[in-house]
Order: structure tokens, then C-alpha cells, then sequence
């Protein structure tokens, strides 16, 4: 069973207040990665913007909820996996992917890699690429009230993912009982460059 899962007496406008709060902070350190990355400032602008980070650190350590953010539901339902390394609003690491869900059951999600997914140079670390499609995969095995966790996943790279804007799309191939088979890719504006397979397991304290 997952420890980290809650649900809070929090409306559907309650949730949007505290999206609106703090994914702007989110927006914000997420820049601030992507500048420390490639900033040439001198050593003072260096040293004094070190020290602006460490003030705002202490700031936010002030009030603090002593694990990581798991996932609330909120009164009406709504999902909040902040925390999420992939989807995560609070996650200023995560692209962060916005998935959308077609009709024909298949997900799809449009975003941008920028310096901090760099492996080699200018173009996405391998492991960031696998990490996407696992997630990818997972939400396309996955439905409302039925999370299917990774059992197997197997990534093929037919060749490098230049940074930049990138597309995923998923989709479930067959289901035999508790196992869902889902199939993916990662695209450039030449085509795909990453494949993969998994088998998505629904866990067994989740089965009816």
C-alpha cells in the first residue's frame, strides 16, 4: 500500500487557489535552475546570488510537511501528485508534462527539455528519456481508480533526442487480468527517437 496517499477536504476551487499560490514558485526555481546552469556572471554576482537563494531556502524551510508531497485527492477528487518528478506542479526538477487523454484511450504530451535534461551535449540524457516514457506509459495503462504500477519497461533509442520541444504519446496494446501491455514514443519535428514497451501491473493490495 502507498503511505503517501491522502485525501484533503479541499474543493475544486480550493485546489486551483493552491495551484495558483505556488506552481509560480515552481516557474520560478525551475528558471532559476536553468540560469545557474548557464550563467557567466563574475564571482560576486555569484556569490551574491548564492546568498539571495540561501535566504529564500530558509524562508520556505520555515513550515514544511516532514515527507515527500505523495499524491491528495481533494474533497471532489482531484488528483494532486505535486511532487511528481514527471507531471509535478510543486517539482521544479520535473519538464513538468501535461498529459491529455484522446478518445481513443490514448495519451499524448507536449513539452520542452531544456538545459537541465541535457546528456550529451544538446541533446536529452537517455535515463530522462526513459524516465518520461515509463511515466508516459504508466498513465496510459492506467484509469480512474485503477493505478497500474511499472512491472517491466524496455527502451529503445533509435537516436538522439535534441533539446528542445518534444512529443510522447502512449497507448495500451492488450490487458490480461491484472497485467496492461502499453507501447510508446518520443518525437522531434523529424520523427520518433524513442520507443519503448512495458508491462503495467495493477498492485495486488489495489485488487478488487
Amino acid at each position: 500500500m502507498l503511505d503517501y496517499t491522502r485525501v484533503e477536504n479541499l474543493s475544486a476551487a480550493d485546489v486551483q487557489r493552491l495551484r495558483a499560490v505556488y506552481e509560480p514558485l515552481t516557474t520560478s526555481v525551475r528558471d532559476l535552475v536553468d540560469a545557474t546552469i548557464r550563467t557567466e556572471v563574475d564571482a560576486d554576482a555569484v556569490a551574491a546570488a548564492t546568498a539571495e537563494i540561501d535566504s529564500a531556502t530558509a524562508r520556505l524551510r520555515v513550515k514544511q510537511r516532514d515527507r515527500s508531497f505523495g499524491i491528495q485527492f481533494g474533497a471532489d477528487g482531484d488528483s494532486m501528485p505535486w511532487g511528481n518528478a514527471v507531471i509535478g506542479v510543486r517539482n521544479p526538477t520535473a519538464p513538468p508534462l501535461v498529459i491529455r487523454r484522446m478518445p481513443d484511450g490514448s495519451v499524448t504530451s507536449d513539452f520542452y527539455l531544456g538545459a537541465a535534461f541535457e546528456g550529451p551535449p544538446g541533446h536529452v540524457h537517455g535515463g530522462v528519456s526513459a524516465m518520461i516514457l515509463d511515466h508516459v506509459l504508466g498513465d496510459a495503462a492506467s484509469t480512474p481508480g485503477k493505478h497500474r504500477l511499472t512491472g517491466t519497461i524496455t527502451v529503445r533509442y533509435r537516436r538522439l533526442t535534441p533539446l528542445g520541444r518534444v512529443r510522447a504519446e502512449a497507448r495500451v496494446t492488450r490487458s490480461e487480468g491484472f497485467k496492461t501491455y502499453a507501447i510508446g514514443h518520443l518525437a522531434d519535428d523529424e520523427g520518433v527517437t524513442v520507443e519503448a514497451e512495458g508491462v503495467f501491473i495493477e498492485p495486488r493490495w489495489a485488487r478488487d
